[in-house]
């Protein structure tokens, strides 16, 4: 059994629970659906790895070059179609392993942890120039979004991680 505290003596208290931020949430649903995205193709390619998905993967390529509005799915799909069988599980196990990053970020995130913020801000980073290459061959909305919004989540990401850095007792 402990000994009561005198009634002169500093109390010891817990952090105070602070509401999670709007902006981080958001921030982590981004992360989630984007997660989302690099399982499903991570699981598109290995069912790639059948030979009868992947025959009907090529009819659609097929189907699909012929329609101009479909150009970028088709595209796709004859691309995978042409990958080894190797080629086709390293592609899946990068997807898995973005997805896994972009997980953890949003998880981070969602929970407001000050780490998920520099992983963020530095995982964000090191994909822009990935983002830019295709862009520069082509201007799309979908490319320049997408650039946009990952470049906006790392300047606020930056700028609230140097404006708690301030606010930090010395």
């Amino acid at each position: 059994m402990s000994a009561p505290t005198p009634p002169d003596a500093p109390e010891e208290h817990a952090a105070p629970v602070r509401a999670p931020d709007p902006a981080l949430r958001v921030i982590a649903v981004y992360k989630f659906t984007k997660t989302v995205l690099m399982v499903a193709l991570g699981l598109g390619t290995l069912r790639l790895l059948n030979p009868d998905v992947a025959a009907w993967a090529d009819r659609w390529a097929a189907a699909l070059a012929l329609r101009h509005d479909r150009r970028l799915l088709g595209q796709f799909f004859a691309l995978v179609s042409g990958l080894s069988s190797r080629r086709l599980h390293e592609l899946a196990i990068g997807a898995f392993t973005i997805a896994l990053l972009f997980l953890t970020e949003g998880v981070g995130l969602w929970l407001g942890k000050r780490w998920a913020s520099y992983l963020t801000v530095v995982a964000t980073s090191v994909f822009v120039p990935f983002e830019i290459v295709p862009l520069a061959r082509r201007v799309t909305v979908t490319r320049s979004a997408a650039l946009l919004i990952n470049l906006a989540v790392v300047a606020f990401l930056i700028y609230r991680l140097r404006r708690a850095e301030s606010v930090r007792p010395a």
